[in-house]
């Protein structure tokens, strides 16, 4: 450590030669981004014998020996908080939470406290190299407030560029859970609907016309029929906010306790009461992606959280 840095030497390989040399660098520093790696040599924090090393483009031979100056992360300017979090998985690079409903992900105008986020800082402590130069977990997705289930975290730029590229080409296998009212008539189906804010309530999504809104795909089938209900499985081709709960009610099957986009049967209203359930029925149980690293494919499963389970066990035929 030197004056709020970390001095680090980076050996370039001989089977890099003719490489630009921020693609060498990321290969040679997996924990900061390529973008990272490119500001931070332009900036005259990548020196050799000669001096300072400006270029990300120029091309190297292969055996170069440089300096790399990483300034220190700045604090984060949320609170660490000892909230307990249930760890799925976690490595150098990253982490998996199962999230509890009632737990708000980020920090906003309401919730600057008490967040997944004051957790995680707490949690990782020293781990997180930061997200930009600042020493922040990098939440890549959200999972609404209500809904509980598997959430993945970045701890460094190169693992959260990795997993927004995913997130981006859609290739993240999400699965939820959910309790819809009513049963469906068919096994299965999928609603390719395109989602935005409505134009009448800010604070809501709505389906809008092509062209007006983001495409947004769900894939449904039906596990268990129940007493004016149903058990079934929601894969995400896409992610948009509250895409599963306004595309099930777009269909006639609301998710049930859900306070925004469904209207309470009279038959489960009194169930829901001496449940004590007061949430959308939603829950993240299934997670699959490609470690942005190491390059293993993870894949992780979260069963239903007791409220869940017990409002399954009460609606069983």
């Amino acid at each position: 450590m030197a004056g709020g840095q970390t001095i680090i030497e980076v050996a370039l390989d001989d089977s890099q030669a003719g490489w630009r040399l921020d693609r060498a660098l990321a290969v040679q520093v997996p924990t900061l981004s390529r973008e990272r790696l490119k500001v931070l040599t332009k900036a005259g924090a990548l020196t050799n014998d000669g001096g300072a090393v400006r270029d990300p483009a120029v091309k190297v031979k292969g055996n170069e020996r440089f300096k790399l100056a990483i300034p220190d992360p700045t604090p984060a300017h949320n609170e660490p908080q000892e909230i307990p979090l249930v760890i799925a998985y976690e490595d150098e690079h990253l982490l998996v939470v199962d999230k509890p409903a009632g737990l708000v992900v980020h920090p906003a105008a309401g919730n600057r406290e008490g967040t997944l986020v004051n957790a995680l800082l707490h949690h990782c402590g020293g781990s997180l190299s930061g997200i930009g130069g600042v020493a922040r977990p990098g939440i890549v997705h959200r999972i609404d407030k209500d809904t509980s289930g598997l959430l993945v975290v970045a701890k460094h730029d190169r693992a959260h560029e990795g997993l927004a590229k995913q997130f981006a080409d859609h290739s993240i296998d999400r699965r939820y859970l959910a309790i819809v009212s009513d049963v469906p008539r068919f096994a299965e189906g999928a609603v390719d609907a395109p989602l935005a804010r409505s134009s009448h309530d800010r604070k809501k999504i709505a389906i809008v016309s092509e062209g007006k809104g983001k495409r947004a795909v769900t894939h449904w089938r039906k596990l268990k029929d129940l007493k004016d209900a149903a058990l079934v499985e929601c894969r995400l081709e896409t992610g948009r906010t509250h895409q599963v709960r306004v595309h099930m009610a777009s269909i006639g099957h609301p998710l049930v306790g859900d306070p925004v986009y469904g209207r309470t049967k009279k038959a489960h209203r009194e169930l829901l009461k001496s449940l004590g359930f007061h949430r959308q029925a939603l829950h993240a149980a299934h997670l699959g992606f490609i470690h942005p690293v190491t390059k293993d494919r993870l894949s992780f499963d979260s069963a239903l959280p007791s409220d869940m389970q017990e409002l399954f066990s009460a609606l069983g035929v």
